[in-house]
């Protein structure tokens, strides 16, 4: 089973080596076949510049510029029509993600789950410099989330999440443009029957760099694909359901766009 890892990185030249590196060798020394894929998000620095030299470094890089509007979500919809694994982990370019991590999802995956998500809010699980007027809208936000769709998975915001090829394939078209993304995945594939586990993780805040994530511009957003799912799951009866598959349809692959190596 192939991985492959898709990093979004805008304005990243300070974290994205560092961050392609420690995954690109933790991914080889487990001997897990991999690719990863990073998709340059209208970047204004120099993060083109180190996603070249990566790309002609390591064998299993390599990196797309984003065609679509800049937003994290853009940036990962345009990931997702251009990766070749059987299977696929939403990466940060920050470095607050830990590649072990990845590890864990991917063995999850062997295991047979379709989907793996983590919480960074376990006993079991390490968070690190994480701004407390963000944690106390996140933890109110995933309680909300987690009472209206009755989740075992207590950090469902959390981006780095992994799903196989037939999930990806199963809960578009994808609406998100921004992080709201992070929330419609995996709430559209738990709704369309897909089945998935939650394992703890560990985050560290960013060392380099200014973050994406603006709090004022995604409460509407995040709303608007709650409800979304959450009117598709009481008003459907099912017709978005996962079919068998004996009745699935050819998915046709999309066209591509010139990586860069």
């Amino acid at each position: 089973m192939k991985l492959s890892a898709i990093i979004p990185a805008q304005n990243e030249e300070g974290s994205v080596r560092g961050t392609v590196e420690r995954l690109a060798a933790t991914l080889t020394r487990e001997d897990i076949s991999h690719e990863i894929l990073i998709v340059n998000d209208h970047s204004r620095d120099r993060t083109d510049l180190v996603l070249d030299e990566l790309a002609n470094r390591l064998d299993a890089v390599r990196w797309l510029d984003n065609p679509r509007q800049s937003g994290f979500g853009n940036a990962v919809q345009t990931g997702l029509d251009h990766y070749s694994g059987d299977a696929v982990c939403i990466v940060m370019a920050d470095a607050s993600d830990d590649p072990e991590d990845v590890v864990t999802y991917y063995r999850q995956l062997e295991k047979g789950y379709e989907c793996v998500f983590g919480s960074r809010f376990t006993k079991a699980s390490s968070l690190t410099n994480y701004p407390v007027h963000k944690l106390i809208l996140n933890r109110a936000a995933n309680r909300s989330i987690q009472l209206l769709f009755r989740l075992d998975c207590n950090d469902i915001t959390n981006a780095l999440k992994c799903y196989r090829r037939e999930v990806i394939d199963g809960v578009r078209p994808i609406l998100s443009h921004h992080f709201n993304l992070t929330v419609e995945l995996p709430l559209k594939a738990i709704v369309r029957g897909y089945t998935y586990t939650v394992v703890p993780v560990n985050w560290s805040g960013r060392i380099n760099g200014v973050s994406k994530f603006r709090i004022k511009e995604m409460g509407s957003r995040y709303m608007f694909i709650v409800l979304y799912v959450l009117l598709e799951r009481w008003l459907s009866r099912g017709d978005y359901r996962r079919q068998s598959a004996t009745d699935q349809e050819p998915v046709k692959e999309p066209k591509g766009l010139p990586s860069r190596r």
